[in-house]
């Protein structure tokens, strides 16, 4: 079975301009070849509120939401 890159859903990262913890996350996804699109939460209250339904009203970032396996709030190096 061969992988198609362009069908792959990207992880999804809530963050806020400057936060130490997500740039960590995007370095990891990096090296590790995976794609991911960011929200930023303080510039868009739509993507906010996405953030706040997701992880149970926590304003925390980032917040992680992994295809198929569920969202994620921090992120600490793993």
């Amino acid at each position: 079975m061969s992988l198609n890159l362009s069908e792959m859903k990207p992880v999804e990262i809530y963050t806020k301009e400057g936060c130490p913890y997500t740039r960590a996350l995007k370095r990891k996804l990096d090296h590790d070849g995976l794609f991911y699109v960011t929200y930023d939460v303080l510039e868009d209250p739509t993507q906010m509120q996405e953030m706040l339904a997701l992880n149970r009203q926590r304003r925390e970032v980032p917040t992680i939401v992994w295809p198929g396996k569920g969202v994620e709030v921090g992120f600490h190096g793993t």
